[in-house]
């Protein structure tokens, strides 16, 4: 899955590389790779393996901490300047987060809590992600920073889907389905997406953007319902405090 989702990406970007290929920077190659990598490239497998066995609304409203670790790595590694009332605003993120792992244990849809630490894994590479696209990629073109880097991480992808995927002998129904879901989510969720973050992080700074993040957990929370998931009190209280830290991040 995460495989697909990258090699989709990339195979619709590749026409804006090959059209503007000369007028890339590919000396700064290297970060083009880091905020590839950052941005959708671990991510698209963290993401599926956590969701292996906790529910897709717990995933979203843990992907609410984006913010939370983007504060953080920005402090610790691009001298972003230190607020107090944005420390609050962590601990609260981080004990909304506690209270959504240990809530989700008792719903009917979990199978091992453990695996939302991916999910955290996973924000945790979004929050380094937008501190280095603040960084080294202020005055870049969304398009081709969201193009170029697509097709840094996109070829392992599509070599490992035609040489060590095990794709069904039978296309089915239901396979076909699934690709459907993945390219919907490539086009929509991964290359649209991805231009129009790196133009807001631009536009704005580094916490803002991704305190955008907040309103995942919404929108995660209502499909999840509509999918049969459970949602508990103890997960609804956790969700408060992570908003809640949200907003004092942002305060300052």
């Amino acid at each position: 899955m995460g495989c697909l989702r990258i090699a989709v990406s990339a195979l619709l970007l590749s026409p804006y590389v090959f059209k503007s290929w000369a007028n890339i920077d590919w000396q700064n190659w290297k970060n083009y790779l880091l905020v590839g990598l950052l941005g959708s490239g671990i991510p698209s497998f963290l993401f599926p393996i956590g969701q292996s066995e906790i529910s897709s609304s717990l995933a979203g409203v843990l992907n609410s901490t984006t913010p939370i670790f983007t504060f953080l790595t920005g402090i610790a590694l691009f001298k972003t300047k230190f607020y107090w009332v944005k420390l609050i605003g962590i601990l609260l993120g981080i004990g909304g987060t506690l209270f959504l792992i240990l809530g989700h244990s008792n719903t009917d849809v979990s199978s091992n809590p453990l695996f939302a630490l991916f999910i955290i894994a996973g924000t945790l590479c979004y929050g380094l992600n937008v501190n280095c696209v603040k960084a080294f990629f202020q005055k870049t073109d969304p398009l081709q920073l969201s193009a170029v880097s697509f097709s840094m991480i996109g070829l392992p992808a599509v070599l490992y889907l035609f040489f060590k995927s095990e794709l069904p002998a039978q296309v089915e129904s239901q396979f076909l389905i699934s690709l459907g879901s993945i390219f919907f989510l490539s086009l929509f969720g991964t290359v649209i997406s991805t231009i129009l973050f790196f133009r807001l992080v631009q536009k704005t700074n580094a916490v803002m953007a991704s305190s955008v993040a907040y309103l995942i957990p919404i929108v995660a929370i209502f499909w999840g319902y509509l999918d049969g998931e459970v949602i508990n009190l103890i997960q609804f209280l956790g969700m408060g405090l992570i908003l809640l830290g949200v907003y004092l991040i942002r305060k300052s």
